[in-house]
């Protein structure tokens, strides 16, 4: 694997600046990642915390989902009742939402046995469990949501825009980086055992972002936080995210399970193959 200047191979070159802000980044300390050792920076701008430029990501993504991801099922049984109580906050449960880093589709699919009219979208993995409901991109959506994806990014900013332009809602999840930074060892979410997360955030690089990009942001300061072209009360916006495992509330008698109708769609579109398929 070739080295890129300024990484592990090179630690004497000048450091990268802020991958978030572009503003200087100091050393923090040099910790381990897969088989390397590995630069951490920080910004004094945006307070971002990154690694150095990383070389590594091509090894880190022989597979999209991680092995180490032991809580998956959990984090998307969580996750579906806080994008319910999302929509339902945001006066759209019957509108679209598309799921832009979708993974194997769990998401997308529970959300829709509830009733949800969700899409999968994904560059990196395989849609296993919500074939037939891959997102036409082109068409907007009420809400986007982005999970698990924005400590994976080597451009953060440029990701947060391309989904604004998908929606006036992005939902999204991130565990916000203490201060001080953590040592390594000392905090799980610098994952060095897979090499797949590359940036943390603080609470002021969310709000530099959404000043960057004209629009607003909401955070409950730990993990999950919304950016809007709209002002929203944070208040409301916290009263809504900690009611969320009470989602079914919202949902009784709104929403309809599309078990049976997505069933009968993907039975159809077979034998509709199947007819079209010469013998």
């Amino acid at each position: 694997m070739t080295n890129l200047p300024g990484t592990a191979a090179n630690p004497t070159l000048p450091a990268a600046h802020c991958r978030v802000c572009n503003g200087p980044v100091q050393h923090l300390f040099d910790g381990p990642l897969l088989s390397y050792r590995v630069r951490y920076e920080a910004c004094a701008r945006c307070g971002y915390v990154q690694t150095e430029t990383p070389h590594w990501l091509d090894e880190a993504y022989g597979e999209a989902i991680n092995r180490s991801d032991t809580g998956i099922l959990r984090r998307n049984a969580r996750t579906a009742r806080i994008v319910l109580r999302m929509m339902a906050f945001l006066g759209c449960l019957q509108g679209r939402v598309v799921d832009c880093a979708g993974g194997y589709g769990l998401l997308v699919r529970m959300l829709r046995d509830q009733g949800a009219d969700a899409w999968w979208a994904d560059r990196y993995c395989d849609n296993l469990v919500a074939r037939g409901f891959e997102a036409d991109l082109g068409r907007r959506a009420d809400l986007v949501t982005a999970f698990e994806a924005f400590e994976h990014f080597v451009h953060p900013a440029d990701e947060l825009a391309a989904l604004l332009q998908r929606a006036d809602h992005v939902l999204l999840s991130t565990d916000l980086i203490p201060d001080p930074a953590p040592q390594p060892g000392a905090w799980w979410y610098y994952g060095p055992e897979h090499g797949q997360h590359i940036g943390f955030y603080r609470l002021r690089t969310l709000q530099w972002l959404a000043q960057h990009l004209g629009c607003h942001v909401v955070s409950d300061g730990k993990s999950f936080h919304m950016f809007s072209k709209h002002p929203i009360s944070q208040a409301r916006w916290m009263l809504a995210r900690r009611t969320a495992a009470w989602a079914p509330l919202w949902t009784r008698g709104r929403l309809r399970s599309r078990v049976w109708t997505d069933h009968a769609q993907m039975v159809a579109a077979d034998l509709a193959s199947d007819k079209a398929t010469p013998p």
